[in-house]
Formats: structure tokens, sequence, C-alpha cells
């Protein structure tokens, strides 16, 4: 069965899961409510939370990335039955009030140790947002207004890829082509932001980005939905309900934080953008003004001018199997940690390009999986991502329940003369979901609710990318990438030129994040909102990026992130900061340190979301950063290495 599970050795094994999942949920909410106050409580909610995960986040997996549709339909309905029945615990006041009365013992409290404290107070926090402490009228509306949400995020998710029609006599004959015709009209699937061609690129800016009434009524909606609920479960915006537990805490310090490095960017911003500008003159005389669709495109052309960092000339040293060969050197050094292969069982994977790797510790033996799902097939989605299929926790019979992640990558094939090469940006990626999963691997808390990346979203990110500057350092690049016919190692100008030209245009790259985040915090403030959401668009696009709004474009109505990172959009930024000075005050000189390495584990990694970010920061970096020491570190990654920069002169 899929992933070892005997149940799901076909699509209907599923039923079967979910069903022994809600028949064991059912005596532990018994058990849970007859069990008089004490650590055992928490223990019981935490194997309920199991069970329950263990069926809903394979199913998650599962419904996006097999290829069988009937596994997907089988694990779609999965995900809804066992939501549907984690709405109604989380709405179940019997259940609440047994944690309600471990809460309000302080004695039994004070006996705790603090992460099965946070843990018990991070379940009450999951009643509350449901509306448990609300008289029945309210609890019903909370949970009405908990499922419209549910429905309008994925009418909403749906919109945001749907592509335009326009009829084609509205476009130039001799750029029709680069769109896809249907009878008369052409259909316009996105941006196009790296064709050559300005009248392209401008044609989708306009016509992809043209408002939908439909798409439009299913945001204000779901902004109205979401700030609705928060309110009524006691918050004074939905931002203040999604900030609670992160380590920006609310949205003033995620506000202060996005303005404090909107004002350090802007002279670089300005920079930026007369560079481009420039570029743009020297292409098209005739219309030199530089326009939003023009910033991706120019900033790529600059790079390429500046620094020849032509992919093709670097996946020659970057086979898959020398990536995978330097990331577990790396963590040998660092972490006392090995991958190995291992032979799958039949039915264990999805398909037959997947492999599995244990992850393995020199003294402490076996710590977990990670199936690598790394190549291209029909239907998977080309997103990179890591998935927890099951979460690490202590059993009740004393053994640790080993964690099991995927990570997914849209990786070329290997071809009869050469292996799987990968671009500079796809190492860069493996690295950065390599990051992810060492944090599942060793994220070992006592229970699951907080086991590895299940922590709050500005803190989840730092793993990952504190692995993108192991991937640009020359030291740890080194030590793997050489070429698959020449043995040659990868030449280290080639590597600086790679790392500078990530740097040019970085700031206005920077401004743009900046001004989505700002627009999230805003979407997600104060409502009734003062304006429409494309009033509030233009406004702050004309306050935080610079270029000029374009009239009837809507280009919120294809922000997706809105779902998945409704009010949270700024963790990546904060995230990064964050990365960038671990990175610099403990690894940069010396990325295999070993003392460091295990410091990094030990305050950063172990926890998992059991203790409040900023403390595991604050143990890392052993002072507690300011918003500015955040700004500052992310301004400073901008700053063009003097090394590189005489060389290439």
């Amino acid at each position: 069965g899929l992933f070892g599970v005997p149940e799901l050795s076909c699509p209907e094994g599923f039923q079967e899961a979910q069903d022994k999942a809600l028949q064991e949920s059912e005596q532990l909410v018994q058990k849970a409510c007859s069990t008089p106050p004490g650590p055992e409580t928490v223990t019981i909610f935490d194997q309920l939370s199991d069970g329950l995960c263990r069926v809903a986040d394979l199913a998650d997996f599962v419904k996006i990335a097999h290829p069988d549709f009937a596994f997907r339909e089988a694990a779609e309905e999965a995900c809804r039955n066992i939501g549907t029945v984690v709405e109604k615990l989380n709405t179940d006041i019997e259940l609440c009030q047994s944690l309600r009365r471990l809460l309000a013992d302080e004695i039994v409290m004070s006996s705790l140790d603090p992460e099965t404290r946070r843990v018990a107070e991070l379940f009450m926090f999951d009643f509350e947002i449901s509306g448990i402490h609300l008289d029945e009228e309210k609890r019903k509306k909370a949970v009405n207004l908990n499922v419209r949400i549910l429905d309008l995020c994925n009418e909403f998710l749906t919109g945001t890829h749907l592509p335009n029609k326009i009829d084609k006599h509205v476009l130039p004959e001799h750029i029709r082509y680069n769109f896809t015709a249907e009878g008369n009209y052409l259909q316009v699937a996105g941006l196009h932001a790296d064709c050559p061609d300005d009248l392209v690129r401008e044609a989708a800016y306009k016509i992809f980005l043209y408002p939908n009434a439909e798409q439009l009524s299913h945001l204000e909606e779901l902004l109205a939905s979401r700030n609705s609920l928060a309110q009524l479960v006691g918050y004074d915006t939905f931002a203040h309900r999604a900030l609670q537990g992160t380590m920006a805490k609310n949205p003033e310090t995620v506000r202060q934080f996005l303005e404090k490095l909107s004002d350090q960017l802007s002279k670089r911003t300005q920079k930026d953008f007369e560079m481009m500008t420039k570029m743009k003159m020297k292409l098209n005389p005739q219309n030199s003004k530089l326009m939003p669709w023009d910033h991706p495109y120019y900033s790529g052309v600059l790079r390429a001018e500046r620094y020849n960092i032509d992919p093709g000339l670097y996946c020659p040293f970057f086979s898959l199997g020398a990536c995978m060969e330097g990331l577990n050197s790396l963590f040998s050094q660092l972490l006392g940690i090995s991958l190995y292969a291992e032979q799958t069982q039949r039915g264990e994977v999805w398909s037959e390009d997947v492999r599995k790797l244990a992850v393995v510790h020199e003294t402490e033996g076996l710590l977990g999986y990670i199936y690598c799902d790394f190549f291209q097939r029909p239907d998977k989605p080309h997103q990179d991502c890591h998935f927890t299929v099951r979460g690490g926790r202590l059993r009740e019979n004393g053994e640790y329940q080993l964690p099991v992640v995927v990570l997914m990558l849209s990786l070329p094939h290997s071809t009869r003369g050469a292996p799987t090469l990968l671009s500079p940006g796809m190492m860069e990626n493996l690295f950065h979901e390599m990051g992810h999963a060492m944090h599942s691997m060793l994220g070992r808390t006592r229970y699951q609710h907080v086991t590895g990346t299940r922590c709050p979203t500005d803190f989840a990110e730092v793993p990952s990318i504190l692995m993108e500057y192991f991937a640009n350092d020359y030291r740890v690049v080194n030590q793997f990438a050489r070429h698959y016919k020449t043995g040659q190692p990868l030449p280290k100008n080639m590597v600086s030129r790679l790392c500078e030209s990530k740097k040019v245009c970085a700031a206005a790259d920077m401004q743009l994040q900046v001004f989505y985040a700002a627009l999230d915090q805003i979407y997600h403030g104060k409502h009734p909102l003062k304006k429409s959401t494309t009033e509030i668009l233009k406004e702050t696009q004309e306050k935080f990026y610079g270029l000029p709004y374009v009239p009837n474009t809507a280009w919120q109505l294809r922000f997706s992130h809105l779902v998945g990172y409704g009010a949270k959009y700024y963790s990546y930024l904060m995230s990064r900061a964050v990365a960038s000075m671990v990175w610099k005050q403990c690894f940069a000189q010396d990325p295999f340190d070993r003392a460091m390495g295990e410091r990094y584990r030990r305050e950063m990694l172990a926890h998992g979301g059991g203790k409040e970010p900023i403390l595991m920061v604050q143990g890392m970096l052993q002072k507690s950063p300011s918003v500015e020491d955040f700004v500052d570190a992310l301004v400073s990654d901008l700053d063009h290495d003097f090394e590189t920069f005489i060389m290439d002169s």
C-alpha cells in the first residue's frame, strides 16, 4: 500500500483508513472527556490529532500528485470528510471543557514542562478561533462562516488560474501566434513575462489582468467573511487572528517591518528602475517608459548582459547524483546525518521513478524517511514543495513514530547520453526543499501537533532559505559540482558570477514583494475597507512599488497566495531576514562547522513548533533581533561582493 499503509493498495482503501481513524477518534474523545486534568489530557488530544492527520495529510498529498484519477478522487473525498470532523471537534463543548479544566488548574499547569504547556495552549487556540466560547447561535454562525470561507477559497483559487479570452482581431496580426487560438478568440493564460516583444507582454498584462466580476465578488466576500469570523471570535481584524503566535506577533510589527524595509530600499529600487529604463530605451527607443510588464523581463536582460550566466553553462556541473552527494556530505559534516537509498515494497510509491531515502544519524540511528518525487510527468503540478505525510511523536509504548515526508520537484528525466542535469535555479530549489525535510526529520518533538514544520509560517521558511545560502557558497558547491563528462570542478569565478547576478535588480524585486505583503495586510486589516480592492491596489502600488498602476487591470484577482497566506505574505521576507542573520553570524566563516550545526539543531530545528519562534531565534543568535535588525539583514544582502566585482571588471 501507498507509503506502506496496507489499506491503501487501492483507492477504496481511503474509505477504510478514514473509517478506522474516525472510530479511533470517537474513543479518544470519550477518553479525553473522562480523564482528570493532567499531562495525559494533552497526550490524548495529540493522539486524536495524529490519528486524523495521518489520513488527512497523506490524502492532501495524494489528491494532487497521484497519477491515477481514482486515487486522487478518493483522497479528495477523505480530505473533505476529515475536515468536516475536525470542524465538529473544534466546536465540541464537552471536549473543550476537558482541556479548559486542565488550563484552569494552576497547580497541574505549573508542573507541566514548557512544551506540554504550549501544546495545550495551541489546542485551546484552535477551539477559540472556531468560536467555542460563544453562545450557540454565534457558534453556529462561526461554523457556517468557516464552511463558506473554505468554499470561497477554492472558488477564488480556481479563478486565479483561469485564462481570459479576447477577440483575435483586437490584437495586431504579428503577435497573435503567442496566444492559444480558439475559433475567433485568443486565450491569454499568463503574463508572458519572459517574452522579448514588449507588445506581447503589454497585451498579456492588460488582458490576463482584466477584471472578472465573478472573481471580484469572490474576493470581496472572502475578505469580508474572514473579517466577520475574526471579529466574531474576539479579534479586531483577520490579521490580528492570523498573526497570533507568529514571530511578528501582530499587524503593527508587520507594518513597521514593511515600511522600514521600503524606506531602506527606495534609493536602490530607483537605481534599478533607472537601469531597466536605460535598457528599454536601448532596445525600444520609441517607447521607453518603464511599465509593470517590463520589470521581470528587463531585470533578466540586465542580469544576462552583465554576467554570462546561461544555465546551459552550469547544468553539466549539476547532475542530480552530484547534488545529492553534495547534500549528503553537507549534512554529514554539519549534523552527523547520512541519506541512504531504500528499496520500496510493491505499491508503496505512486510512480516508479520515486525514490525513498532513509535519514540516519551516526549515533541516534534511523530518524525518518524522505520520498523523493523529483521528475516531471503528465498532470503533475509544477510546484516544488514539501509535504508532511506523517508527523513524528513519542508513542505511548515509548517508541518514536518516525516522520515521513515527500519532496516534490519537476526535474527533467535523464537521457541516453546524460544524467538528469539541474539548472542553478533547480539546484537551489533542491537545497531549499531539503531544508524543510531536515526540519521535519530533526524537529523530534514529543507531540505530533508541533512536529517539524508544524510551526508559525514566518518561522517555517527559515531552515529552507538558510539552505539557499549554503547552495550559493563556493566552499559548499566546490565539494560536489563536477562536470558529468570530464569530472572537472565548477570554476570559482562561475559560482561568484552566479551569486552576483542574483543581486542585479534585487532591490526592485524585493520592493515588489514588499508591495504584495503590504497589500495583503491592508486587505486583511480594518473592515469595511475604505475603498474598493482595486483602488487599494492602485494606492498601495504607488506607495510601495513605484511603477504606475495600469487602468482596467486587477492584479489582486490573480494573487493566489491570498488563500494560503492570508495576512501572512510578509513571512517569506521575515524568514529570509532571520536566515540571513543566522548564515552571517553562524555559518559564513565556516559552512561545515559541526559545533554550529549542533547548535542550530538544538536551538532551532529540534523544537518544531513547540517553542515560541522568537525564543528559538534568540537561542541561535544569542540576542533578541529588532525590526531594524531584520531590515538591515535583508538590505545588506543586496551589496555587491567587492572581490567578485574587481575580478569581473
